[in-house]
């Protein structure tokens, strides 16, 4: 089928309106849930990040290796998820989605059972598959439930329940994969005996991981149950590169997937370092189970955020909301880098609350009026999520040359552009400049 040709009825996916606000609320609900779900999962990669060091001696560069792998994945598998979503629809593309993510997080098993850093930065890029293929099916299926007007509104709202499982996570992460601590006492082992330390200490991390496999298999299930549930229309247009590259005319998706690239690279950066960056005794000296507890406060403020701005949005122009809350993340950053102690942990920490409507904003504005395009912008804008991939690699550099509180400026930089991209939007640089109309 080209794109030319009428859309006959496929009863995979009805193209028919879901008839009502009465009938969206439960697929809204349902959505939702899988926000949650893969935000759980996505974060316990933080709690990962001081384990994982300590586990294998590895400097700062090397360890964001898992960040690197996790979201590379996205720079990969986005353009064919819009495929599958074109081909499959919402409700059998998110059930394959999970069953790539739960084959991902049974890999930790044997990862463990090796000891090896490469099998556990494998697993992770099979998790990051699965994820990524929820992540362009359920925007543009969020965005679709409801009037365009109130778009960014509702993206942010599901973020806020993605925020929830971030926030639980790191006590989670704190619990069983560094609660024991991060350091090894190596001194005096034979290679041998180093290697049956390291599979035992191993075997921490696998947990996590082995229940949320459980999960989101019934979680899967669920969604296959709905399979022919009544979904706002998918394009029949299917993502390739080809489609994609034919939207680089339009200006505003194209700085908007910069800004997504950038905005989640600041984020991850964050998020990775900040077990670490507690732990210092220059800033609060915590230990490590304690330090990334603390990290749930990071995301648990972006989850507040989401909530408090699902409803502003509704009233204040989206790109001057984005700028707003870009500006004062930085600043709180650069606070953070130049401060020593509680004002140094704490300021770090609050950059959560203002990162909250930062990913749904730009999604939505970059993406607004894509119409039949809109699974290509889609597949666009989840491959700038790569960010997370580059930037935090760029921050470990950093840090291993100059130290943690100068490796936050990196992440500074980032919402430097994420501000311009907001101003410029709500400037009007929106409806016929930035989408080329």
């Amino acid at each position: 089928m080209t794109a030319a040709e009428p859309r006959t009825a496929d009863p995979r996916e009805p193209v028919e309106d879901t008839g009502g606000v009465a009938q969206q609320r439960p697929l809204i609900a349902l959505v939702v849930s899988l926000f949650f779900a893969w935000g759980f999962s996505t974060v316990l990669v933080d709690s990962l990040v001081p384990k994982l060091k300590g586990l294998f001696a590895l400097s700062y560069t090397e360890v964001m290796l898992t960040q690197f792998t996790y979201f590379l994945a996205y720079l990969f598998f986005s353009i064919p998820a819009g495929l599958v979503l074109s081909r499959a629809g919402y409700m059998r593309s998110t059930a394959l989605g999970l069953v790539v993510t739960v084959s991902g997080c049974l890999l930790f098993a044997p990862a463990a059972a090796i000891g090896s850093y490469p099998a556990f930065l494998f697993a992770l890029f099979i998790i990051a598959t699965g994820i990524t293929l929820l992540q362009v099916v359920a925007n543009p299926l969020i965005a679709g439930l409801g009037p365009d007007a109130t778009s960014s509104s509702r993206l942010t709202l599901a973020q806020a329940f993605n925020s929830l499982g971030t926030t639980i996570g790191p006590w989670i992460g704190a619990a069983f994969i560094i609660g024991n601590g991060v350091a090894l006492n190596t001194a005096g082992l034979a290679p041998a005996a180093l290697d049956r330390l390291r599979r035992n200490e191993a075997h921490a991390v696998q947990l996590p991981f082995l229940a949320i496999a459980a999960v989101l298999v019934v979680v899967a299930a669920v969604f296959w149950t709905y399979r022919n549930a009544r979904m706002p229309p998918v394009s029949p247009q299917a993502a390739s590169l080809r489609e994609v590259a034919r939207l680089l005319h339009r200006p505003r998706l194209m700085l908007g997937t910069l800004a997504i690239f950038l905005y989640v690279g600041a984020e991850v950066s964050i998020g990775s370092v900040m077990t670490n960056y507690l732990m210092q005794p220059s800033v609060l000296g915590l230990p490590a189970a304690r330090a990334g507890q603390h990290v749930s406060f990071y995301w648990g403020g972006a989850m507040v955020g989401r909530f408090i701005g699902a409803f502003v949005l509704r009233r204040a122009r989206p790109g001057y909301a984005l700028a707003a809350c870009a500006v004062v993340a930085g600043l709180l950053a650069t606070a953070s880098s130049l401060s020593t102690g509680v004002v140094a942990a704490y300021a770090l920490i609050a950059v959560g609350l203002f990162n909250s409507i930062m990913f749904p904003t730009i999604f939505a504005l970059a993406s607004e009026g894509l119409g039949e395009e809109t699974p290509n912008g889609s597949a666009m804008l989840c491959m700038a999520i790569v960010g997370g991939a580059i930037v935090p690699l760029a921050t470990g550099a950093v840090a291993d040359a100059r130290g943690l509180a100068i490796a936050l400026f990196v992440p500074v930089l980032c919402y430097v552009w994420v501000a311009i991209y907001g101003v410029l939007v709500a400037r009007g640089l929106g409806a016929a400049r930035i989408a080329g109309t």
